[in-house]
């Protein structure tokens, strides 16, 4: 901006445009055929923005025009203003479209197969410039972070209404005993809980531990027992460590049955199945967003898995963290 007495007179890109042009093709007239625009409108505009700046940018002669010194040192400037104003467009261009962005992911499953592992692969094929982040965390870590607008979605377990949020289940997985490869039942198809309810289990600290705890906590007692588990505070690849090592029993989603720990064996817990939801802000206005919940709905059955979407009034109280109750 030029400020003249006191009032401030804004330079417009057009102004811009048009010292460019003039330099590039040498007179104000070709300048004016290039653009489109009448030559008087260039002259003119030009001749305004020099009264503005107080100095000429332009020596005149019948034979064109040639730059001041003045003129130099303010095209070298333009010429940059105007390359990230051309850049700034065509990013807000891309990410308005869904083409570009940037999406945070809270997670509750393993990446290593199944249904959001098959999303993610698919998205990123077809939106190879969206940078993806994915955060681990437990149900009630993810709502609070979506509120706070730290998460554009979370794929977590249950089934249930989330207050303040959109939601829609999208896919389910069996459960899975984790089982040393020298454990009795490790030779067994699949397994029930009756016969493995007398057994020691392990859980992490971390999520999604604290949630196995509680889905072990309430099968187990189903059944009459007064569970035996233990808590360490180790990631999971150490948990499967300590189960090959007889320190326990554990539990986890089919995803996970696609990763290789040596000394475990996986097997299926008869009827039981966990089902997985997205949920979000529906005030989110991420167009990278919205891409990603229409590819998930595309590649989800709607006659195997029946969607839904609510928004309530947000309470506090009312958030669950039973996610992994069915």
């Amino acid at each position: 901006m030029v400020r003249k007495g006191d009032r401030i007179l804004p330079i417009q890109v057009r102004h811009l445009n048009y010292v460019v042009a003039a330099v590039d093709h040498g007179s104000f007239r070709r300048a004016a055929v290039a653009l489109g625009v009448q030559e008087s409108a260039v002259s003119r505009r030009i001749r305004e923005l020099e009264e503005r700046l107080g100095t000429a940018l332009f020596i005149r002669s019948p034979g064109g025009v040639k730059l001041t010194q003045a003129g130099k040192q303010f095209v070298q400037r333009s010429r940059k203003a105007l390359s990230e104003i051309g850049l700034a467009k065509a990013e807000v261009s891309a990410i308005g479209r869904g083409e570009d962005g940037h999406l945070q992911i809270g997670i509750f499953s393993s990446l290593a197969s199944g249904f959001l592992s098959d999303l993610v692969q698919a998205f990123c094929e077809r939106h190879a410039a969206i940078k993806l982040t994915f955060i681990d965390g437990n149900p009630s870590e993810h709502l609070a972070a979506i509120r706070q607008q730290q998460l554009d979605i979370a794929f977590i377990t249950g089934a249930a209404e989330w207050p303040g949020f959109a939601s829609q289940q999208l896919w389910s997985e069996r459960i899975f005993a984790v089982l040393p490869s020298n454990h009795p039942r490790a030779g067994d198809p699949k397994v029930q809980f009756s016969v493995l309810a007398h057994e020691a289990f392990i859980v992490s600290e971390a999520a999604p531990g604290e949630e196995i705890h509680d889905y072990l906590v309430q099968r187990l007692a189903d059944l009459g027992r007064h569970p035996e588990i233990h808590q360490h505070a180790v990631g999971r690849d150490n948990l499967m460590r300590l189960v090959a090592l007889g320190r326990g029993l554990t539990v986890t989603s089919e995803a996970t049955t696609a990763a290789h720990f040596p000394g475990v064996v996986f097997r299926p817990i008869e009827d039981e199945i966990l089902p997985f939801c997205a949920v979000w802000s529906s005030s989110n206005e991420n167009p990278a967003l919205a891409g990603l919940l229409n590819l998930a709905r595309s590649m989800t059955s709607v006659a195997e898995q029946p969607a839904f979407s609510f928004l309530f009034p947000e309470k506090e109280d009312d958030v669950r963290q039973d996610a992994l109750t069915t």
